[in-house]
């Protein structure tokens, strides 16, 4: 079985060619750029696998990944990454990846994955593919803390500060203290002006 690990992380590589070299059943080549990937494709092809660090030199996403898998007639391309999202990952396999290997993964499940796509079956872990994607924060949530976003929330909601300190179980003059805060950070001087930012912002 020949494997070729393209990645310019050293440490990274150098440990996968060890790891799987190590098998005795495998032959490991290696390359440090998509460009000396595709000489080493070209020069001492055909490969079981071939596998492609997404960010590397020379790398231009999908695209790269597309050419490698139609060089010389076809072949098992699967991407590793420590950045690629779920996304990414979903378009590489419909694009007839070999499989897509998040960096996180243990070292004895990395080498068993790659055994598993050399032999002709495609690999994405289950848990990397089926976690809730992160949403991203609001720019406006990223200013405030989130008992600033408590009180904005209920002021938004037309809450009088009483009704908002028994919300929060806290004391009315905590909740105009925040409010000092909230007002400065939004740059606004009133509750009103702070719900309509909050509503303009996309906040609630």
């Amino acid at each position: 079985m020949r494997i070729l690990i393209a990645d310019d992380h050293d440490l990274l590589r150098d440990t996968l060619v060890a790891f799987l070299g190590a098998d005795g059943s495998i032959e490991t080549a290696a390359a440090a750029s998509f460009p000396e990937a595709c000489d080493q494709i070209r020069s001492d092809g055909p490969f079981n696998l071939v596998l492609l660090d997404f960010k590397m030199p020379g790398m231009n996403g999908l695209d790269s990944l597309r050419e490698a898998i139609a060089m010389e007639g076809g072949q098992r391309v699967a991407l590793i990454s420590g950045e690629a999202t779920r996304e990414i990952a979903e378009q590489a396999l419909e694009m007839g990846a070999a499989g897509f290997i998040p960096k996180t993964l243990p070292a004895k499940s990395l080498v068993n994955a790659v055994k598993f796509m050399a032999m002709g079956e495609q690999y994405a872990p289950i848990d990397f593919m089926t976690a809730p994607e992160e949403a991203d924060e609001h720019p406006l949530a990223k200013r405030l803390t989130p008992r600033e976003m408590d009180v904005l929330r209920g002021l938004s909601t037309g809450k009088s500060n009483k009704e908002i300190a028994r919300d929060l179980d806290l004391t009315e003059p905590t909740i105009k203290l925040h409010m000092k805060t909230l007002y400065r950070k939004l740059g606004v001087n009133n509750r009103t002006q702070a719900a309509i930012t909050a509503r303009d912002s996309g906040l609630f």
